[in-house]
């Protein structure tokens, strides 16, 4: 009962080390770093978020709701997800239940081999579009998470740009993270900061596809800093404050922003 009592202890506790490098880190970053009390908030609400999601969502519930290709998805934008390092599509749970109450298109992907090569993932991106495109007739919008960012821009590289409508990244290591000074695995190896991998994907994406991209970043995020590495030059980028990486998927902004997307679909037909 002692050791079972001690796994919550270290989680919280490397949470903890992860915002006070986040938040030294920050101290010199455009973003700034947030007062202490609102670092030590978003600790708490991070670790709620880490138990429901690393706990419950990702092992038990990953598989519901299930993709959503409705039979009047023809001329309507779907929704292509796609989660983050080490994670699944259940990260999207809330996510996926609005849109399946909403009648959207989505298709929410699992990234295998989990520590492959970042580039690996073109496959199963591909993959998602082509049921999309093959339902709805229309490029798809992408909402990607963390990780997920970096390997829908390496696919969408080698793409025309209008493949896609837009694309929403929510604290995706654009320019690396320092975090990642720890890690071992290929692609966490890709995601270190000021690695030649990230570089060299930033000089050949066109600067059209920024522009068609919307980058939510954090200057809390205990997993991706400093923060200003979430953004992109030319896209629009979007602070939501002191929030951490998971807890960025449960703000409100990067929902509401897909929905104003979505939203278009009407005023256009």
């Amino acid at each position: 009962m002692a050791a079972l009592a001690f796994v919550p202890v270290l989680h919280a506790t490397l949470m903890a080390v992860e915002f006070f490098w986040a938040r030294r880190s920050n101290e010199r970053d455009p973003a700034g770093a947030p007062a202490p009390g609102r670092t030590i908030v978003a600790w708490w609400h991070e670790l709620v978020h880490a138990v429901r999601v690393f706990g419950l969502w990702q092992p038990f519930l990953s598989r519901a709701p299930a993709d959503h290709l409705p039979p009047d998805a023809w001329g309507r934008s779907g929704v292509l997800l796609i989660h983050g390092f080490v994670c699944n599509r259940g990260l999207w749970r809330r996510w996926l239940h609005r849109l399946t109450r909403r009648g959207t298109p989505f298709v929410a992907v699992d990234l295998e081999p989990v520590f492959g090569r970042i580039e690996d993932y073109d496959t199963r991106i591909e993959a998602g579009v082509r049921l999309l495109e093959a339902a709805t007739g229309v490029p798809p919008i992408i909402v990607a998470h963390s990780m997920g960012g970096l390997a829908t821009r390496h696919w969408w590289a080698s793409q025309p740009t209008t493949r896609i409508r837009h694309l929403i990244t929510i604290g995706s290591p654009h320019r690396g993270t320092r975090l990642a000074r720890l890690a071992r695995a290929p692609n966490a190896r890709q995601m270190r900061e000021g690695a030649a991998w990230s570089a060299a994907l930033l000089a050949r994406q066109p600067r059209a596809q920024h522009l068609r991209t919307t980058c939510f970043y954090a200057h809390a995020d205990n997993i991706v800093f400093p923060a200003s590495s979430a953004t992109l030059p030319g896209a629009d980028n979007r602070h939501l404050g002191a929030v951490g990486h998971i807890g960025m998927v449960e703000r409100p902004e990067p929902f509401d922003a897909l929905l104003r997307l979505l939203e278009q679909d009407a005023t256009l037909t």
